[in-house]
């Protein structure tokens, strides 16, 4: 079991990494070949076409919570697991049924400003992603089960070679001129192979036990009612990162979808990189939440204050290297020129989710001592807040302008009531908590001359120049940071996070 974790762990790295590369090679490659309406077509379908996963209900977080409390009988565990796969099968069935209905009416979905070929091929790609995401919903459960079993490297393996196959398959089919509908197929096959491979595995290998009789509906309802703010988290992000695609179908056309479906992927780079840095300290704050009981305050404090810091100075190079490096980046390596737009739309994105990507160890913190549900609430009435904002913005400023609507939620959700919340209710000195960021400052401030002095001097003539000037940027950031800023502490944690990614 221990192999499987390490092995797990290692392999959620370089799944990880992959992931990044993908994103940094491959989609240039295909927002070129596709063409910027064509790549608009299929990033705001695709958005569309994702509000059906919510038909999962937030069921498959559950799933692991019910599989500890049952694994010792058995009996209720096959119970257990005819529920769930009876339940998922119904719930993918809907899923489908409502897709294909939508399907039928997308003038009325995607807005007027698509043309005709537009919307027929739209209704074409949402046709095959809706039966990709019932497909996903099925396999979600099994994918569910074998994670409940800790078989981790049989898991993370599948997940490596579907990242990896997928582009590899669809970049020939791209070179030879097929467009967004081969890619929908493609990723559907790779989808169904994955789905087969689940199967295969919980029936053979782990010999999972199902029974479709006794179930208890009583236990439904309580699984309903664990589940009901892990779908309202999952209604949330839907809102948050795709319901401003739909309102640019709306308001403007496929362009403006294609250029604000570029800084996103941008945006979802940094949502990783907290995200996996974070991971490692969530066991830490569950044994402090049980050890200490209500005495936890002082120990979240610093924890929150520690991890935050780190966050805030590893983040600080991704931002400070995108402020000076994004706009050439996007024009002239990545998305091409017509995107010098998806620099501005990105900034709006990337820097108002730089406070709950520092303080994102604060979400395990609320699920440790489950008081999670306000910060479901707050989300969800600013996620709504955001589309009220979102729309006349886009009508007058098209991408920008649901950035800036996107931007303004989240810096009142994050930036204001979450601080509130983590200082008055949960208890946590927040005042303590930025004035260790305010700490840091001494370290930004030879990058930030080196910034202004390349932005100022420096003319992007090459590639070489500017990968150069990114090199030197970079260099000079982590030996001022991590000598001026960093404490002694800091620094052997750091190397610690490095040498865990090693090992």
């Amino acid at each position: 079991m221990k192999n499987q974790l390490k092995v797990g762990a290692i392999l959620s790295y370089i799944s990880t990494a992959i992931s990044i590369v993908i994103q940094l090679v491959y989609m240039p490659v295909m927002i070129r070949l596709l063409g910027k309406s064509e790549y608009g077509l299929y990033s705001l379908v695709s958005s569309v076409v994702s509000y059906l996963s919510l038909f999962s209900l937030g069921f498959t977080g559950a799933y692991v919570r019910f599989f500890a409390k049952f694994y010792y009988d058995k009996k209720k565990l096959a119970s257990l697991n005819g529920m769930f796969l009876s339940l998922f099968s119904i719930l993918a069935a809907l899923a489908a049924i409502c897709g294909v209905v939508l399907s039928f009416f997308p003038k009325q979905i995607f807005g007027s400003k698509l043309s005709g070929a537009e919307l027929s091929k739209a209704k074409v790609l949402m046709l095959i992603l809706v039966f990709n995401i019932a497909i996903t919903l099925i396999s979600s459960i099994f994918d569910s089960i074998i994670g409940a079993y800790e078989q981790f490297v049989f898991q993370r393996i599948v997940g490596l070679v579907a990242s990896i196959v997928n582009p590899f398959i669809c970049l020939p089919f791209l070179l030879m001129g097929y467009g967004s509908i081969m890619l929908v197929l493609v990723t559907t096959g790779v989808t169904l192979i994955r789905f087969a491979m689940n199967i295969w595995f919980c029936i053979s290998k782990i010999q999972i036990p199902i029974s479709f009789q006794g179930f208890e509906w009583r236990l439904l309802k309580e699984i309903a009612v664990f589940s009901f703010f892990l779908m309202i988290n999952m209604v949330i992000d839907q809102i948050n990162w795709n319901v401003d695609k739909l309102i640019l179908g709306y308001t403007n056309g496929t362009d403006e979808i294609a250029v604000y479906g570029v800084a996103s992927q941008f945006n979802s780079l940094f949502i990783t990189f907290s995200t996996t840095i974070s991971s490692v300290f969530a066991p830490r704050v569950n044994h402090i939440a049980v050890e200490k009981g209500e005495n936890y305050h002082t120990e979240f404090t610093k924890l929150m204050a520690k991890i935050g810091r780190i966050q805030w100075m590893i983040l600080g190079l991704l931002t400070g290297g995108f402020i000076v490096f994004g706009k050439y980046f996007i024009v002239h390596i990545f998305a091409g020129k017509g995107y010098e737009d998806a620099y501005v739309v990105t900034l709006f994105l990337v820097i108002p989710v730089l406070i709950p990507l520092i303080q994102n160890i604060g979400i395990e913190m609320q699920r440790a001592l489950n008081m999670h549900q306000f910060r479901s609430i707050v989300y969800l009435i600013i996620a709504i807040s955001n589309v009220g904002i979102s729309i006349p913005l886009a009508s007058k400023w098209g991408a920008v302008g649901v950035a800036m609507g996107t931007a303004l939620s989240l810096l009142i959700g994050n930036g204001l009531i979450m601080n509130v919340f983590y200082h008055k209710v949960l208890n946590i000195n927040m005042i303590f908590f930025w004035k260790e960021i305010a700490k840091t400052w001494k370290g930004f401030i030879i990058p930030s001359i080196l910034a202004l002095l390349i932005m100022r001097y420096v003319v992007f003539e090459n590639m070489i120049i500017f990968f150069a000037s990114a090199f030197v940027f970079a260099i000079a950031y982590c030996v001022s940071v991590f000598s001026l800023s960093c404490n002694i502490e800091e620094k052997s944690l750091i190397l610690d996070i490095i040498k865990r990614g090693r090992e």
